[in-house]
């Protein structure tokens, strides 16, 4: 049986802000999807440390007031989630993130910035958005998770609630799986390699692109899944 046919756990945060090394936590999900299609859901809700912006809040929905009331430490949170992706990797089990490279980021971000071990070999991870970008390179259309979902025919139902979007990541992956056999013809450890190269690639061509646009000084990160900054913002 081929990797999308076996269990999968789906990651996702929603957060203060897009910047993986300043933003924080506020919600977090680790969703396993069996081979059956069985779920069981993993939920967490943080007290960031500081204000929501309201142009997250719009996002996500939740606001500065109901995190502080009843969020856990971000700490705890941080901790928490890495531990159980920690879990799923010792095992083998390949985690699944739409725009990977933004939330194991931010994650390890978080664990730095409370003095927490760092994530250890995050691998075998899939990255739908990297995956799709690389393999239908010249579909028009934006590539946002609903935007991809549209594509693949998933149904999203709660976009920006974490464990929605953390399976919908999953059944975008599987799908994506079913429609390009040479995807589902790889091993985890394979796709994962695959993925570096292909991030790589798709971070040089947006780089060059952005310089030919008059942004000398443009750099775009290539490295995937996860940036180990030397610093990380308090």
């Amino acid at each position: 049986m081929t990797w999308h046919r076996e269990p999968l756990v789906g990651f996702d945060l929603e957060t203060t802000g897009t910047d993986p090394l300043s933003a924080r936590i506020v919600t977090a999900a680790v969703v396993t999807v069996d081979g059956d299609g069985t779920v069981q859901r993993r939920t967490w809700l943080a007290d960031p440390g500081i204000r929501i912006p309201a142009q997250a809040t719009a996002i996500h929905g939740i606001s500065s007031e109901r995190a502080a009331a009843e969020g856990r430490p971000a700490g705890d949170v941080a901790a928490e989630t890495a531990a159980a992706l920690a879990g799923y990797w010792a095992r083998g089990v390949p985690v699944v993130a739409y725009n990977a490279a933004f939330d194991l980021t931010l994650l390890a971000a978080e664990l730095r910035r409370h003095g927490l071990p760092p994530l250890r070999d995050p691998a075998p991870v899939v990255d739908p958005y990297t995956i799709d970008r690389a393999i239908d390179r010249y579909r028009r259309g934006k590539r946002t998770l609903e935007a991809v979902c549209a594509e693949y025919g998933v149904v999203l139902d709660d976009a920006h609630e974490a464990s929605a979007d953390a399976l919908a990541a999953v059944l975008v992956a599987r799908a994506i799986a079913d429609r390009h056999p040479s995807v589902a013809a790889l091993t985890p450890s394979d796709l994962h390699a695959r993925q570096i190269r292909w991030y790589a690639e798709w971070a040089a061509d947006f780089q060059s692109f952005l310089r030919r646009k008059g942004e000398k000084d443009a750099v775009v990160d290539g490295t995937w899944p996860l940036r180990a900054p030397a610093a990380v913002p308090g």
